[in-house]
C-alpha cells in the first residue's frame, strides 16, 4: 500500500525539499507524493525547485498550483504594470528571476511610463508553460488537497480558482464540510496563534494546514496522510519577519 505524502510552500528552498524527501524515504514506486503549490519566490533557488518538481511529476507526483505561481503567470503573460510590480516588488518575484540569471537592472521597473521588461530564457518559458498546466485542486472521496482552502458555501468545482489559491479566514473559520481539507498558504504559526509553532495544524473542523513558513526561517513540513505522521526539516537561514502575502 502506498503512503500519501503531502508538502507545500517550498518557496525556492531546494535544499530543504531534497533533505525532506530523504528524511521521509520517498520512493515514487511505492509512495504518492502530493505538492500543494508555491514552489517559487523569496527563496534562493526557484528555478532549481521547479526543475525538481517537474522531475517529481514525471515520476508520478500530483502537482498543484499556488498563488505565487498565479502571480508569476500573470506577471509574465500580461502587460499589466500592477501585476508585474506586485510580483517582483512585493512577493519575491525578484528572487525568482535572479535564480534564472537575470539581474535587477533588467527587470526592476522604476520609470513612471511602464514598459514590461523583455526576458529571454528558454528555461523560464518552459517552466512558465509547466505551471500554467497545473490543476488547482485534487480530490478523493473524503479529502480535498488544495493550496489555500475552499469556500465554505460553494462547491469546489464551481469556485473561482482565485479563491482556491488565496482564501484564508473565511475558510479557516467557516468550513464545516464533510471532507477533510489539506492545505498550505497560511503559515501554521498563524493558525496555532503561536509564533514558535511551525508544526502541522489540525483544525477541529477537518482542516489540516501544513505550511511551516520554511522561507521565513521556520520549517518545511511533510504530512503522511491519513496516518497524520509528520516529518520536517528546519530552515537554516536567518529569515526576516514573516509578512503575509498580499
Amino acid at each position: 500500500m502506498k503512503r500519501t505524502l503531502v508538502i507545500s510552500d517550498i518557496h525556492g528552498e531546494l535544499d530543504l525539499l531534497e533533505e525532506l524527501l530523504i528524511e521521509v524515504g520517498y520512493d515514487p514506486k511505492v509512495d504518492q507524493l502530493i505538492l500543494l503549490g508555491d514552489y517559487i519566490d523569496r527563496g534562493p533557488d526557484s528555478k532549481g525547485v521547479l526543475e525538481k518538481v517537474i522531475a517529481l511529476k514525471k515520476e508520478g507526483a500530483i502537482v498543484l498550483r499556488g498563488n505565487h505561481e498565479e502571480m508569476m503567470i500573470k506577471a509574465l503573460t500580461t502587460d499589466e504594470e500592477k501585476a508585474w510590480k506586485h510580483w517582483t516588488d512585493r512577493n519575491g518575484g525578484k528572487q525568482t528571476l535572479e535564480s534564472y540569471g537575470f539581474s535587477e537592472d533588467v527587470f526592476i521597473v522604476k520609470d513612471d511610463d511602464f514598459v514590461k521588461p523583455t526576458l529571454q530564457s528558454s528555461t523560464l518559458n518552459e517552466h512558465l508553460q509547466f505551471i500554467q498546466s497545473l490543476d488547482y485542486y485534487f480530490e478523493w472521496d473524503d479529502t480535498i488537497f488544495v493550496h489555500a482552502g475552499v469556500h465554505p458555501s460553494k462547491p469546489i468545482d464551481e469556485t473561482d480558482p482565485h479563491e482556491l489559491v488565496w482564501i484564508r479566514d473565511v475558510f479557516h473559520n467557516g468550513y464545516c464540510g464533510e471532507k477533510t481539507v489539506i492545505f498550505g498558504h497560511t503559515p501554521t504559526k498563524n493558525l496555532h496563534n503561536d509564533k514558535c509553532n511551525n508544526g502541522v495544524y489540525y483544525g477541529e473542523n477537518r482542516i489540516i494546514g501544513i505550511d511551516g513558513a520554511a522561507v521565513y526561517g521556520g520549517q518545511l513540513n511533510c504530512l503522511q496522510y491519513p496516518e497524520n505522521r509528520t516529518f520536517s526539516i528546519k530552515a537554516k537561514n536567518n529569515a526576516e519577519e514573516l509578512i503575509t502575502t498580499r
